[in-house]
């Protein structure tokens, strides 16, 4: 399965990508994503699922049963988009509330035994040279995070730029 996260108004994705194939899952801005409110019920309460009822709060298991996610987020100042950016922390289920040492680093444990490939697509006509080089940081370190093995990242200007580089079937 793939998963697509995407910030564009679903009538522009539509025309973008009018076929999408069916073992593809797209996540977008319904109006309905809460933020996550930092209470650790996702990892006491509900273990691997956020305790906000919103549609979204199955995250960590559709990123366990995915074998790529595809990102495509306005930069906002070198990072993601506020609606991409929710998604993530609604996402952090995918991982344990305990910790283990990474490259001097400390990371949380996988909850799942599965990894995912992941694809950023970041557009804007002004991203700067700085504001690449903060998404590309960001992208790492959530890469990490993530368990990702294997991650890309592109930075297109226009729609119709998206729509050659994101191979979608």
């Amino acid at each position: 399965m793939k998963v697509i996260i995407h910030d564009l108004e679903n009538e522009q994705f539509e025309l973008m990508f009018p076929h999408i194939g069916k073992d593809t899952l797209v996540i977008s801005d319904t109006g309905r994503i809460r933020n996550c409110i930092g209470c650790f019920g996702c990892w006491i309460k509900t273990p691997g699922e956020c305790v906000l009822k919103d549609g979204y709060e199955q995250m960590g298991a559709i990123l366990s049963q995915t074998e790529k996610v595809i990102i495509i987020s306005r930069c906002c100042y070198g990072g993601y988009s506020p609606f991409v950016k929710n998604v993530f922390d609604r996402s952090i289920p995918y991982c344990l509330p305990f910790f283990k040492t990474k490259k001097n680093e400390t990371h949380h444990k996988p909850r799942y035994q599965s990894n995912f490939c992941l694809s950023i697509y970041f557009y804007g006509e002004q991203i700067t040279a700085q504001e690449m080089d903060t998404a590309r940081s960001l992208v790492k370190a959530n890469s990490i995070n993530f368990f990702v093995p294997q991650y890309e990242v592109s930075f297109l200007k226009t729609p119709d730029d998206l729509r050659k580089a994101v191979m979608v079937q």
